[in-house]
Parts: C-alpha cells; structure tokens; sequence
C-alpha cells in the first residue's frame, strides 16, 4: 500500500465521506441551515446605534452633548400651505393650533415649536422633535404620518405634509427593501438563463442555486447571531445577497465542471463516488483556497475602524464560509446522486442500443505518456506531442487543435492575439486599461448627503419644498462648548459673537429671532446652531465647516482657556468621515496587498505569479475606478442611470471595491493558473499549459463571470446612489478581470515568462525533466492526493484522473519538487 496514501487532505477526505454518505450529507446540511435560521430568529438582530457610528471631530461633538443630555435629536417638519392661491390667515392660525395639539399628544415628540413662516408668506413650518437618536427615530414616524394626515383631512383647503430626518431615512430604507426585491426578480432569471446554457440541463441548473439560496439563508442566521458582537447597519444583508450568489454559483460551477471532465475522461470505468472525490483533490481543493483568499483579503475592511465596513466585511467573510462549506460537504453528495442517476440512463440507453452523451472533456497531459483519457477497448490514449486533442471524430481519427487549446473556436479566437503576438498584445491591454484607470487620479470623494436620495421618496418630494419655502435649512452646523460651570456666562457671549461673525459671512445665513442657543442643566455644556443655504455636498457647505472650524471658532470661544469646542451635523460628519477613510486606506490598501501576495504563493509556491496577480488587480481595480468618475462625477449620465450626481464618488466605493475585487479575482487567478500549474506538473510545455489551461477553464470562468456580473449590474437600477455606484463599479471590474486580464494579459504576461513563471519553484522544471528521462510524474496517477492509484483506478476506487493531486502548491509534489 502507498504510504502517500495517508497524506489525503482534509477536503478530500470530507467529499469521501459525502460521496459515501449522500443521504445523511443532505440531511446534515438542511439541519445545518435550519439551525443557522432559528439560531438567528432566536437571537434577534443587534442593530447599531448613534454612538457606533461616530467618527471624528464631529463624533466627539456628538459624546459631548449627549453627556450634558443636547443631543441632537431627529426633526421632523409639517409644512402648511394653500392648496391655491395665498395662505388664509384665519386658516392657517387654525391648521397650526390643530397640528401642534395633535403632535403633542403623541408620546413619540419631545417638543413643538412655535410656527416659522417662509419669506415670501406662502408656507407655514411647524418643527417637532422626537426622543430618542436620528438612527433610532424611523420606528416614530408611521404615528406622526398618521396625525399629519388627519390633519390634512380635516383642513381640505390647505395642504399640510410631513418631512423631516426620521421620516427621509425610513423612506430610504422602504425603498431599498424594494430594490432588493427587484434585484432578486433579475438575478435569478439570469442566473437559471446562464447556468442553462452552461449545463444544458435543468437538473443540472436547480444545483448551483440550490446551494447559493440556502447558503444565503444560512448567512443570514449567522449573521444575525454575529450582530451581537459586531452591530448591523443595515448594509450586511445586502453583502450577504450580492456576494452570496455570486460566490455560491460560481464554486458549484467549478466543482461540476471539474466533475463532468472527470466523468468524461474515466470513459465509464469508475463509479460516481470516485470520480467526486477525484473532483474534490483539484477543484474541491481549489475552492477551498479560493474561498480562504476571499477571507482573508475581506478582513481588512476590518481595519477601517468603521462599522458600516465591519457590517459588510461581517457578512461577506460568513457567506463565502458557507459557501466553501457547501460545496465541500453537501455538493459531493448531490452530485453523486446525479452521476448514479446518470449512470442509470446511460445503462438503459446502452441497453437499448441508444449512444450515449459524452461531457467532451478536454484532454489532460498524464504525466505518463497518456492524455489520461481512453479508447473504446479501455487502453489510454496518448498525448500528441503536437497537441493533439484526446478524442476522436466518427470515423476514428484523432481531433487536433495544435495551439488554439481545447475551449471552442470563440475561445481559440478570443486568445488568438496573445498566443500569436504576446508582447503586442500585453502592451496594447495594460495601456488601454491604464488609459481608462486615469480618470480616476480626478477622483474627488464624498460621504452621500440626503440632497442625493431618490426624489421618489415622498418625503425626499416634501423636503424639497421646504428647502424651496426654507432655504437656510439645507446646512446645519451644531457647535459644542464643554467648560466648566463658573465659565458658562463667557461662553454665552463667546457663543454670541460667534453667531454674529457668522451672520455677517456669506457663507452662513442670518438667523432669525436670536443665536439658537443652549445649556445643559449642569451649565458645562452649550451648544449653538448655525445654518447656512448650500447644498449639503457642494464646495460653499464644506467651506463654511472649514471657515466655522478654522477661523470663526478660534477667534471667539476658542480664546477661553480650558474649553473643548466641537462642531457636527451633516456636513461635519460627512467631511470626517471622508478625512478618517483616507487615513485609513494606506493601512487597508498595505495588507491587502500583502495577504494577496501572500495567499498566491501559497497557493502556487511563486513569487512571480504573486507579483503578477496583485499587479493585475490593481490594474483592473484602477480601470474600473476610472469609469466610475467618467460616469457618477459628472451629469451627463444622471437621465441614463436614474441618479443625481454628487460630483464625486461615494467615499465608501473605492475601499469596498478592492477589497472585494482582490478577493474574488482571486477566485478565477486560483482556478485559472491551478489549471495551467496542474499541465506544467505533469511534464506539458509552458506554452502549451498556459494556453490549455486558460482555455478548459473559460467557459466555466465566463459563465460564472455572468453571473457576478448579473447581481452586480442589478445594483445599479437601485435608487441608492451609493448602491449604484457600488455595483456599477463591480460589474466594470468583472468585466474587465474576466475578458481582459484573464484572456490578454494573463496568457501573454505567462507566454512571455515562460518557466520564469514559477519561480521560486522548481517542480514544473523537475516534472519536465522527469519526462525527458523516459518517466512520468510520480504523481500522474492521481495517489498524491488520494484521487486515485493508477488510470484504471484500481485501489481507491477515485482515480483514473490522470493528474497529480497537486493542483496547488499544498499537493502533493514531495518536498525536493517544491
């Protein structure tokens, strides 16, 4: 007995067991996804409030006045006007007394000011604050809709409508629930449409999305039970969604395409369970690492220090956990009950005198002489020097392809370029790409303000025409003073001369009635509001914070001696935020880089192929950021994808984007470069590697590919601009890494390397030397790994694969061959 045997990996040995156990491998899973479920309607979810959301000097002006019991609290807003014509006197005075006694007797308001009218005498505005946080003040508004529109009942002459913080931020949040819902009645459809054309057969196609769905309602229990440690915002679910289908089709399509080519290769000489745990030793193994590269690279969205990244790093790393899960537990299982109901047919028809369908794998270099595949009479057939493909036409004779590879005229013609002029094309591609990555260097960032939510949101309708009868009300800035008590009267009147200085500056507005000021009980905290008439996103509002922070406040309460001053609102808080991700990007940027680099050579034992995988994902990192600001930063787009642009991108988007694209790019440079490293070991020229392996492995790496692209693409009919920008920038970079990367510049980078590739390795130069010495890889037939002992399978019952298990660096090949 081979001691190599012992040494299967744990990957295998678990597709084993499934292939094996088939029944209770299901029923497992199912009670697993239940157990997730209830887990997380048990626990209930943990969401986050103010406090977690804090960042920056605008975070600190938030602790301080909420230590002295000023923070600042939602507002809503009931704007009284005319249905025609100009606002009654007498009908006003008797809608306003009607408002104010409604809303003051709901539990959910703290206060009701006294009635402000507009400029032009045409809108009443009557201001309710409610308890509680902006964050936590959704769950508030449906009572103060619904007195409001009694009010509106009962006065049928005027209009009177609601608007306000609260009232804004559940529609948003109504709104993106229903997107989300639009974007499943899309990408399902798609997904069915594209995994029918991959597989050709319904069976087949219930698979893949079979194990995305319940590895997503799986997540979701984790996820829910996980925000107990770490608070949701909201977005996680999101995460879950976008990443978990995308993710969870695109390794059950590896793994059945690997089991498919195994299937066709064993000619019928092994059993179902073989071949899965053959699959389980290349593809199996190649997922696991895929989805560990995912991980890991997604982690550093932890370092962010911010919790909206750590909702979303949260709820990626669980979804792709459980999707590796699933395809290495409960996917063999299922397809050894496909391949025995296959195999079934397939006897029948036989029986009949029928043919039977052949998968048309491509052919695999043995290691032994042999393309691992067989005749009719069971003997192997060779591998063609010249590249001869392992199968045969009607009449018997040998189909060629030379160097155009085994993946389809459409493939053979897509790598024409970099198999015939490599440097050309290699040139030609990284400086279109690095043409498209320049817009980028223009890239202005910004925190999306309220002014950019959809205005199909009634209250986002309402808000407008308060900020058209309310102008002053667009920008709020909220000064914090913390003294002690024996200086509360010098703060008043430094407060006081700020408000002045403010008055006078364009910048501002002049506020009418007096300094809007106030003091906590303990008299160590005042706050101030000052309001100015810009947009929240445009240059004029963040001039007024940098005017309000560096000169107005230093030159007023500044001066006194041992005060804390602090500025926030939604503009403080955006431009802090911005200021905390640039601070933090290089951190996150760094280790993500290192953790790819470190991940490929690991995977493949090469510094080279390291080097060059983190310098593609940069490339195409870099390109689809360049799209992103020619689209979302200027106007000309806004009619075509439904949106107002901020004149910048979403501050979140370009962090978010490498993070996920390093993780999943390294999903196709696992399998992708696995292939090509699997022909090299068992002794296939370079040249020849590279261009087999990228084309076997394409149609399954486009089709999963679509998929991405589908639920990404989908992100960007939602009304959410930051939602859109994100998806939008995804699906470029798919496109980009699947189309461009991997079928120019990959091929032509390797070509042109050649054995250099695999450096510092040295089992692809020592396999090839095996075969000059007239002997094959030692681990050709499959025992390296425990896929198998010899091409007719004959001990373990899972060879006849014909490859060594040393798909990636952590195979097989012994200690002298790395």
């Amino acid at each position: 007995m081979d001691m190599r045997r012992g040494r299967r990996s744990v990957t295998v040995r678990v597709a084993r067991w499934s292939a094996l156990h088939p029944w209770r491998a299901v029923i497992g899973w199912f009670v697993f996804v239940a157990l997730c479920l209830g887990g997380g309607i048990a626990t209930g979810m943990n969401s986050a409030t103010a406090e977690d959301f804090r960042v920056g000097e605008a975070g600190r002006a938030e602790a301080l006045a909420t230590e002295g019991g000023l923070q600042p609290r939602s507002t809503e807003h009931v704007l009284i006007r005319a249905a025609s014509g100009r606002l009654g006197e007498a009908a006003a005075d008797a809608a306003v007394r009607d408002v104010t006694a409604r809303m003051k007797a709901l539990p959910e308001v703290a206060s009701v000011a006294s009635p402000v009218r507009s400029a032009d005498g045409r809108v009443l505005r009557i201001q309710v604050e409610l308890h509680g946080s902006e964050q936590e003040d959704q769950e508030h508004v449906p009572p103060l809709r619904a007195q409001t529109a009694k009010a509106a009942k009962a006065h049928p002459g005027l209009v009177i409508e609601e608007t306000g913080d609260a009232s804004v931020s559940k529609g948003v949040d109504d709104q993106r629930d229903e997107d989300l819902r639009f974007s499943e009645a899309i990408t399902l459809p798609v997904t069915l449409i594209t995994l029918a054309v991959v597989f050709g057969s319904v069976v087949m196609v219930g698979v893949p999305l079979l194990l995305a769905v319940t590895s997503i309602v799986a997540t979701m229990g984790l996820a829910t039970v996980a925000s107990h440690l770490l608070p949701d915002t909201g977005v996680g679910m999101s995460m879950i969604l976008l990443i978990g289908m995308a993710v969870g089709v695109d390794y059950t399509l590896f793994y059945l395409k690997r089991e498919r080519e195994e299937r066709a290769r064993a000619g019928g000489r092994l059993t179902s369970e073989a071949l899965v745990e053959a699959a389980a030793a290349t593809a199996g193994r190649a997922i696991v690492v895929s989805g560990l590269a995912v991980i890991v690279s997604t982690t550093a969205l932890f370092l962010a220090g911010d919790v909206i990244f750590d909702s979303l790093a949260t709820g990626t790393i669980l979804v792709v956990a459980v999707a590796v899960l699933s395809s290495v537990t409960v996917l063999p299982a299922l397809l050894v009950g496909l391949g025995r109901r296959t195999e079934r047919r397939a006897a029948r028809r036989l029986a009949r005198g029928g043919r039977v369908r052949s998968y048309g794998a491509p052919a695999a270099y043995a290691g032994n002489g042999t393309s691992g595949a067989y005749d009719e009479n069971g003997a192997p057939i060779p591998y063609e020097a010249k590249g001869a493909r392992a199968a045969h036409d009607g009449n018997g004779a040998p189909v060629t392809y030379g160097e155009k590879g085994p993946g389809g005229r459409l493939w053979s013609a897509l790598l024409s370029p970099a198999r015939k002029h490599p440097l050309g094309t290699l040139c030609v591609a990284v400086l279109a790409l690095v043409a498209l990555a320049l817009p980028a260097l223009d890239m202005n960032l910004k925190n999306p303000a309220r002014d950019s939510f959809s205005r199909e949101i009634p209250a986002m309708q309402a808000y407008d025409r308060l900020l058209d009868a309310f102008p002053e009300l667009r920008v709020r800035h909220l000064v914090v003073v913390r003294a002690e008590a024996s200086q509360a009267t010098g703060v008043r009147r430094a407060l006081r001369d700020l408000d002045r200085r403010a008055g006078s500056d364009p910048l501002f507005s002049d506020p009418a009635g007096g300094p809007l000021i106030r003091a906590s009980a303990d008299r160590r905290t005042t706050t101030l509001e000052l309001n100015a008439a810009h947009p929240t996103y445009s240059e004029e509002a963040e001039a007024s914070l940098d005017r309000l922070r560096g000169g107005h406040i230093p030159a007023t309460v500044g001066r006194l001696p041992g005060v804390e001053t602090a500025v926030t609102g939604e503009v403080p808080r955006g431009t802090d935020y911005v200021a905390h991700q640039n601070e933090k990007l290089p951190l996150v940027l760094g280790f993500l880089l290192l953790m790819t680099f470190a991940m490929t050579v690991y995977a493949f034992r090469s510094v080279v192929l390291a080097l060059l995988g983190v310098g593609l994902n940069l490339l195409s990192a870099a390109s689809a950021l360049g799209l992103l600001v020619l689209v979302f930063q200027g106007e000309w787009a806004e009619d075509l994808l439904s949106f107002v642009s901020l004149h910048g991108v979403s501050s979140r988007v370009p962090l978010f984007l490498f993070v996920i694209l390093f993780g999943l790019s390294m999903d196709y440079q696992v399998f992708v470069v696995s292939r090509i490293r699997e022909a090299a070991l068992n002794g296939v020229p370079t040249r020849q590697a590279v261009l087999d392996g990228i084309a076997s492995s394409a149609k399954v790496v486009t089709s999963a590919a679509l998929v991405m692209v589908t639920v990404f693409a989908s992100f960007v009919m939602l009304h959410i601009l930051e939602m859109k920008q994100m998806g939008f920038v995804l699906a470029v970079a798919v496109l980009v890494d699947a189309f461009v990367i991997r079928v120019m510049i990959l091929p032509a980078a390797l070509l042109l390397l050649g054995d250099a590739a695999w450096w510092p390795s040295k089992a692809v130069r020592r396999a090839g030397e095996r075969l000059v010495r007239g002997y094959g890889y030692e681990g050709a037939a499959g025992t390296g790994s425990g896929a198998g002992d010899s091409a007719a399978g004959t001990a373990s019952g899972a060879g006849g694969s014909g490859r060594p298990g040393a798909l990636l660096g952590g195979g097989a090949p012994t200690t002298r061959d790395r």
